[in-house]
């Protein structure tokens, strides 16, 4: 299954006020492997960038002046997801976005959800741990996963962050092995293999007399206390 870990950085939180998408990072999985290949790009909003937002992660609308615009990388972007299952937390928002820069190009566009499959993983977090905080950083902790260098939101770095944790949660393999193309190991169950022993001189130690006879005591005791219901000796 080929997956497609996304993350996006906004200039509000608000779609219908007519927020843009300034930020774009993807990261591909290839039956749960990271594959190495990634789709990044920031993106000129056009249009200013609300304080809180640069609070979150720290861009400014002077830093994308000489960016392209989501219209110059549209085709790419959506070449790059089409046809995988999209991963995304709280995907709601960042498909609302870019379903919304979508439309600004016109045409026949099709959103995103007619392109490409989407999981939600703070969805699924919130059926997994109920009643419990299911942020990116607080997913980290549970699962044990670095986000130490995460100290402002970025689209890339969160991408790649949400591969470990959606794997973490959802099998435990890890984020940073990349595919690699190896021989399988085949194990036939058909034929039982007779586990092979060293060679050994194993010492035969015979009783004596006097222990065969204090052995033949002991049973006849056991035959009598039990009225001679016993399987070892004959009535």
């Amino acid at each position: 299954m080929r997956q497609i870990i996304l993350d996006t950085e906004t200039t509000g939180l608000e779609v219908s006020a007519g927020h843009r998408v300034i930020e774009i990072g993807c990261v591909e999985l290839v039956s749960r492997r990271l594959t190495g290949r990634q789709f990044h790009r920031y993106l000129n909003p056009e249009r200013d960038i609300d304080e809180a937002a640069t609070a979150v992660h720290g861009i400014t609308r002077a830093q994308l002046a000489r960016e392209p615009r989501f219209a110059d990388i549209a085709e790419e972007f959506v070449a790059f997801v089409e046809g995988a299952e999209l991963v995304i937390h709280n995907a709601a928002f960042d498909v609302a976005f870019l379903d919304a820069e979508l439309r600004r190009l016109g045409g026949e566009r099709a959103p995103l959800g007619n392109l490409c499959r989407v999981l939600d993983t703070l969805s699924l977090a919130r059926e997994m741990h109920p009643g419990q905080r299911n942020s990116l950083d607080a997913l980290c902790k549970r699962y044990g996963i670095d986000n130490s260098r995460r100290e402002l939101h970025g689209a890339l770095l969160d991408a790649r962050i949400l591969a470990e944790v959606y794997l973490a949660m959802t099998g435990g393999q890890s984020a940073l092995e990349l595919a690699e193309s190896r021989a399988p190991t085949i194990v036939s169950l058909t034929t039982p293999q007779r586990a092979a022993r060293p060679a050994a001189a194993l010492p035969v130690v015979q009783a004596a007399g006097e222990e065969l006879a204090a052995h033949e005591a002991v049973l006849d005791r056991i035959a009598k206390a039990s009225g001679g219901r016993v399987l070892f000796k004959s009535a």
